[in-house]
């Protein structure tokens, strides 16, 4: 029998599949960052598999980074994250909220005229998606030093207002060049107190919005995502084998739920090097296939395979999986638009009939 489909433990839940939906931005919410009822359609559509792991949600309003993205700052999100928890339930599936605060990956057109926050005033590269289309990013403001406790505080409000709405956990952005992988990386943080400098100080933002999280929901609940020189959003690191090494080893003592790593053709192995660090679950992304993904299972390099835009396309995935039918493309071109159905709820189901 394939691995793929074979229980595994992610926490407090038995998952019965090895399948992971992967968090893939939609930019479906409405200008206030609530979800409709499209997108409760769309993650029940996909609730087969082993868990879900929602897109990223911002956690406080200085944490949008895109337009049309959504929240769990406000009630009305967290309403609407409810009905989408609850549709998901029942078709026996099982959900995970991403937290993700973007930082300098955003705009003041998004954020009521506020400068982006990011551990230094370092401008990034590109642009950002705003209602005027793309435009340059700023440089961002540096937090304060006092300050930083309360975007510590906003993770564990938020963790607290998931969990409200039903779901079975949450999971940590800490990567694509976002707040948590700024305060992470040298390229971004250059600050000279005690978020900066060596790594234990520039690890220090990511271990404490953890231990809020856990703090909220317990380790159990709480899972973290990587993707060491991912590079994305124009993020660096002088060192990134020692920055991720003294980061997993950090892990232990918070019991998480998962550890959720995803790597793009990077020249070290950062399974191999990751993996024997941490104790619990593992999740490994990034370009699987079926074959690749039981290879990875066989050999124990992970624990469950993250499947992106295969579950984006073909939302009974583990079923096509499962008798070797083929998979619907992926439309590139409406994977980021307005809420309509196009290229979101649309992708058609498997015809068990056909395949007969």
């Amino acid at each position: 029998m394939s691995k793929l489909f074979t229980p595994v433990r992610i926490g407090r839940h038995i998952a019965p599949n090895r399948l992971i939906m992967a968090p893939m931005t939609r930019s479906r919410a409405g200008d206030d960052g609530v979800p409709g009822d499209i997108t409760v359609t769309y993650y029940a559509q996909r609730a087969s598999a082993g868990l879900i792991i929602t897109e990223g949600v911002f956690p406080s309003a200085m944490g949008q980074g895109y337009v049309h993205t959504p929240g769990i700052a406000t009630d009305a999100q967290a309403a609407a994250w409810k009905k989408i928890a609850e549709a998901v339930h029942a078709r026996g599936g099982r959900i995970f909220m991403q937290l993700m605060h973007s930082g300098r990956i955003s705009h003041p057109s998004l954020l009521g005229g506020a400068i982006p926050v990011a551990p230094s005033a370092i401008r990034p590269e590109g642009q950002a998606w705003t209602n005027a289309g793309q435009v340059d990013y700023v440089t961002p403001r540096a937090l304060r030093l006092e300050e930083i406790a309360g975007v510590v505080d906003e993770y564990r409000q938020a963790t607290r207002r998931a969990l409200e709405a039903g779901f079975d956990g949450v999971e940590l952005h800490t990567a694509s060049g976002y707040l948590p992988e700024q305060f992470l990386s040298s390229g971004t943080n250059q600050r000279q107190d005690q978020y900066g400098g060596p790594v234990e100080n520039r690890a220090r933002f990511v271990l404490e919005v953890l231990a809020a999280m856990v703090a909220e929901a317990g380790g159990d609940r709480v899972g973290i995502k990587i993707s060491p020189e991912m590079n994305y959003n124009s993020i660096s690191d002088a060192d990134p084998q020692e920055t991720y090494t003294y980061l997993v080893r950090n892990l232990r003592q918070f019991n998480l739920a998962y550890l959720h790593v995803t790597l793009f053709g990077d020249k070290t192995d950062y399974h191999a090097l990751l993996r024997p660090l941490f104790e619990g679950t593992y999740l490994a992304g990034g370009g699987l296939t079926q074959d690749s993904a039981e290879a990875a299972l066989a050999s124990g390099r992970a624990d469950a395979a993250v499947f992106g835009s295969a579950f984006l396309a073909n939302p009974d995935l583990p079923e096509r999986f499962r008798l070797g039918a083929p998979l619907n493309a992926p439309d590139r071109n409406t994977f980021f638009a307005p809420p309509t159905a196009k290229g979101y709820i649309d992708y058609p189901a498997l015809d068990i009939g056909a395949i007969a």
